[in-house]
């Protein structure tokens, strides 16, 4: 099976896509950074110097390359992957399982302020105006994020838990 994580920036994929990964003893990939390995650059560097349409080109290939592949693998995306180039339809396909970790405005701004330095669409952002871009980013992005095969609420909630939640559901 591959399963493959969504939701907002800050949400925990990418830690919670690796503990699941070992509890499973399956491959775990972090979009972001095979984006980053492919194009030899970080991804603030490929939207400063390429711009975000270029970067979501480049997401959108590398997406459609793992999901081609015949082993069962656990992939985290990007934030806004599943919003552009009709990527969410391509987590539709047949063996592919989709969950989207859902955690509140409050979670998301407590955890975003510590580390908008490595993220690109918050460099410039203070907690009030970090609250409102989260608002706005969630409303544009519902509709996106629902079209997962299951939804899994992460606050206050620990890795482990929320491994065990996703275990429960592939069963």
């Amino acid at each position: 099976m591959k399963i493959v994580l969504l939701g907002y920036m800050g949400c925990g994929k990418s830690v919670i896509g690796a503990f699941l990964a070992e509890s499973l003893q399956i491959p775990f990939y972090d979009l972001d950074q095979e984006i980053e390995k492919e194009t030899q650059k970080s991804i603030t560097e490929l939207f400063q110097t390429r711009g975000e349409i270029y970067f979501r080109k480049k997401e959108n290939e590398i997406l459609k390359k793992f999901l081609d592949k015949k082993e069962p693998f656990i992939l985290s995306l990007g934030g806004g992957t599943p919003c552009y180039y009709n990527n969410h339809e391509l987590l539709l396909q047949e063996g592919v399982f989709s969950v989207y970790l859902k955690a509140s405005v409050d979670t998301l701004v407590s955890r975003l302020i510590k580390e908008k330095a490595k993220r690109p669409l918050l460099h410039n952002q203070d907690e009030v105006t970090l609250k409102d871009f989260i608002n706005k980013h969630l409303f544009d992005r519902n509709f996106y994020y629902h079209q997962a095969n299951k939804i899994v609420n992460n606050d206050d909630k620990s890795v482990e838990q929320i491994s065990n939640e996703i275990k429960a559901l592939l069963i």
